[in-house]
């Protein structure tokens, strides 16, 4: 199946798993990471039983502190 992952196609295997596609992608500190499926934040709860689908657009993100 077809997944956009940061802005990028790529093939990955049906029934995908979020914690898998994580490791895969080499994800850093995922246990900071804040996840968004199709522009919907996914809760950290359900991080482990969130499988991905056909199309979804998933994007890392990491909120860092910081100023002046």
């Amino acid at each position: 199946m077809t997944i956009t992952v940061a802005g990028e196609k790529k093939e990955y295997k049906n029934g995908l798993t979020l914690p898998e596609l994580i490791e895969i992608e080499n994800v850093e500190m995922p246990e900071y990471v804040t996840v968004s499926i199709n522009e919907e934040f996914v809760e950290t709860e359900k991080k482990a039983s969130t499988i991905l689908k056909e199309g979804d657009n998933v994007e890392f993100l990491y909120f860092m502190g910081g100023g002046c």
